[in-house]
């Protein structure tokens, strides 16, 4: 059973940097994209970055683009969201998860298992 557990949230201010780990087991998952969404509240769940199986391709959504950065280490079977610039409007709960299928780019991924997420709070 894919089991993803997300760390690295915290309490920052505006202009601040975090880097968000997910950290994936009961799987091989070298050969699966990778994703990062967030939901906050009162707000549907939105996509902010994926990553292709060997980190070849990645994709950001515009509001994060240039802020934020999505790498994978596939040794450790984890993947990371590293966050500068940190934007009170970036607070949210921030979710990992992997494409159910293999090779795919993450433009076609269907993303159906999800971790438990790690709150970013940004104040201004």
């Amino acid at each position: 059973q894919v089991q993803l557990v997300e760390s690295g949230g915290g309490l920052v201010q505006a202009g601040d940097s975090l880097r968000l780990s997910c950290a994936a087991s009961g799987g091989t998952f070298s050969s699966h994209a990778m994703g990062w969404f967030r939901q906050a509240p009162g707000k549907e769940r939105e996509f902010v970055a994926a990553i292709n199986w060997n980190g070849a391709r990645t994709y950001y959504a515009d509001s994060v683009k240039g802020r934020f950065t999505i790498s994978r280490d596939n040794a450790k079977n984890t993947v990371y969201l590293q966050m500068n610039s940190l934007k009170p409007e970036d607070t949210a709960l921030y979710y990992c998860a992997v494409d159910s299928g293999s090779w795919r780019d993450p433009r076609s991924a269907d993303f159906r298992s999800w971790g438990q997420g790690t709150q970013v709070s940004v104040s201004s």
